[in-house]
């Protein structure tokens, strides 16, 4: 069973290294990919997660079906957030966690934002991180195909956290106002803002 390492571990503070690309679609590849999705599914607050977050030194990041659903809940994005160039058609589907390998930054907004933000490698730790309101990223998918994607808000935010992740940098090296919540206060105050 793959667990998520926590902020102590030594290879969060790495600088990953680029996946070859003679792995691509082998079955090592399809492993760590897999491994990902299983260790992020378990965390019901998880929306993406980084390759040096199980422990493999890979720039590789997964971002889950879950943050495309919260985007449609929330409709305050609407598809030209998402816009894309060049997406493999199977990649168009929102509802499914998307893959990215060896992923660039190319683009950032000048405007930047305060956004809310944790980790499932700095449990139960929260803070406010400044912020590229938008964000464009050039990466490979599990079969070596590129692609560009480009979103605002919270994929924004996925994009750069989980960069991050890969530079060796945490959020809490420069977030501001953190404050430990635990899972049972972050359900009582989701409960609270429902009702």
């Amino acid at each position: 069973m793959v667990t998520i390492v926590q902020k102590e571990d030594p290879v969060l503070r790495e600088k990953a290294e680029p996946v070859n690309p003679k792995d691509f679609g082998s079955p090592a590849l399809k492993k760590i990919l897999s491994d990902m999705a299983n260790a992020m599914e378990k965390e019901e607050d998880g929306v993406a997660i980084a390759a040096p977050q199980i422990g493999v030194p890979l720039r590789i990041f997964v971002v889950s079906h879950r943050a495309f659903e919260y985007i449609d809940e929330n409709d305050t994005h609407t598809q030209d957030d998402l816009h894309n160039v060049h997406v493999p058609e199977h990649k168009k589907t929102k509802r499914a966690n998307m893959v990215f390998i060896n992923p660039v930054i190319t683009k950032l907004s000048r405007k930047k934002v305060w956004m809310p933000e944790g980790c499932l490698s700095v449990r139960w730790l929260y803070g406010e991180v400044s912020r590229a309101e938008k964000a464009t990223v050039r990466a490979y998918d599990e079969n070596g195909k590129v692609f560009t994607w480009g979103g605002s808000g919270l994929l924004a935010q996925i994009f750069q956290h989980e960069t991050d992740h890969l530079d060796g940098a945490l959020f809490i090296d420069t977030a501001r106002n953190i404050e430990k919540i635990t899972a049972e206060e972050q359900k009582l105050r989701q409960e609270k803002e429902t009702n």
